[in-house]
């Protein structure tokens, strides 16, 4: 496919089969920035961030905060070094991490957790936030589990709260979507003004991807279920980008693309984003890839001409201290209508700060 969105490359293959210091060699050898009609792009970090108490960042979507000039990255921080509990529990009693960035979403660094006052039950869950400001006022939809347990067959539900600055929030209260167990929302306004929420709705059948409006924020609609033929799939995020809306859902195995002209009728490319990169001449069976997997539950930040997603994997074979970390690709719109990202490619970015 030819592209027609030029991404900023000088990028390298970051081969998990090279060892620290020839690492550090060739990241010499990579300019830090590069400047494009005007406009400084520096390089990102790869990977891009790692949480440094738990180790488990995962979930993660970006957020500009005006009050402080900065971009804010929320994240669910899996308990990855907490070791005495089962892995299932590691994903339970997790907290949503801030990380923050002053340069345009290149570094970021961890500045707390957010102080969320909705806490029913004794060692809450905190899954997959969506956060954006609407009004001067911090709009969080949150998946919430009521309790720590070792299995999947739990109620889980939609939580609305708000914010004046980002990190302290205040619960308006649980959102009717119509099933005891839904998570991961996404919520995008329409050009007619109405709100629309995608979430995975964990008690359907087929079509597991459902949607709801509301006239303001605060008041839903059920409207059923996105006709997707049946995926499997979680953490639907949508964007309008080249006079087209796209959703990314995570379907264990990369991240599949739709895309509609009007956010309700979808179709599907045939290509996954960030379905694995083999390393360079690797024979073993258990393959290692460049990010450390496939790319789970993807954000997408339209900047002008750019989208950035950020998503989580595993952290490179050759880093210390395995776990999760998220990363960073730019997007490609292709002449064909497609979109696709290559993991491969180091990413240069600017997003802002953002104007209002």
């Amino acid at each position: 496919m030819k592209r027609i969105l030029l991404i900023i490359s000088g990028c390298l293959l970051m081969s998990c089969q090279k060892n620290d210091a020839t690492q550090r060699e060739e990241e010499k050898n990579i300019p830090q920035e590069v400047v494009r009609d005007g406009i400084t792009y520096k390089l990102a970090n790869f990977p891009l961030y790692r949480d440094p108490v738990y180790n488990g960042p995962s979930d993660p979507m970006v957020c500009y905060n005006n009050r402080v000039g900065k971009w804010y990255m929320y994240y669910t921080s899996r308990r990855l070094t907490v070791t005495n509990i089962l892995p299932t529990e590691q994903i339970h009693g997790t907290e949503v991490g801030i990380a923050e960035s002053s340069d345009g979403g290149a570094t970021w660094k961890y500045i707390g957790d957010c102080n969320i006052d909705y806490k029913p039950d004794q060692n809450p869950t905190y899954w997959a936030p969506e956060i954006f400001e609407y009004e001067n006022v911090f709009h969080m939809f949150l998946s919430y589990v009521p309790g720590i347990f070792n299995d999947w067959n739990h109620p889980r539900s939609m939580v609305h709260l708000t914010s004046e600055d980002g990190i302290n929030w205040t619960t308006y209260g649980v959102v009717d979507l119509n099933s005891t167990k839904v998570i991961d929302a996404c919520v995008f306004r329409l050009p007619n003004g109405i709100w629309r929420m995608w979430y995975k709705n964990e008690e359907a059948r087929k079509d597991i991807i459902w949607y709801a409006d509301s006239e303001d924020l605060y008041n839903w609609s059920v409207k059923g279920a996105v006709p997707l033929g049946g995926v499997e799939g979680e953490g639907a995020n949508v964007i309008y980008w080249h006079n087209k809306y796209f959703m990314i859902v995570d379907e264990w195995k990369g991240l599949s693309v739709y895309h509609s002209d009007d956010a309700t009728n979808w179709v599907k490319q045939a290509d996954y984003l960030l379905a694995g990169i083999p390393l360079e001449n690797s024979k073993n069976s258990n393959i290692q890839y460049v990010d450390g997997s496939f790319g789970n539950h993807a954000d997408i930040e339209v900047v002008g001409d750019h989208a950035y997603m950020f998503y989580f994997s595993q952290t490179p074979a050759n880093v210390a201290k395995r776990g999760l970390a998220v990363y960073v690709v730019e997007l490609v719109y292709c002449e064909d209508g497609t979109i696709t990202c290559d993991a491969r490619e180091r990413c240069y970015i600017n997003m802002g700060p953002l104007n209002d």
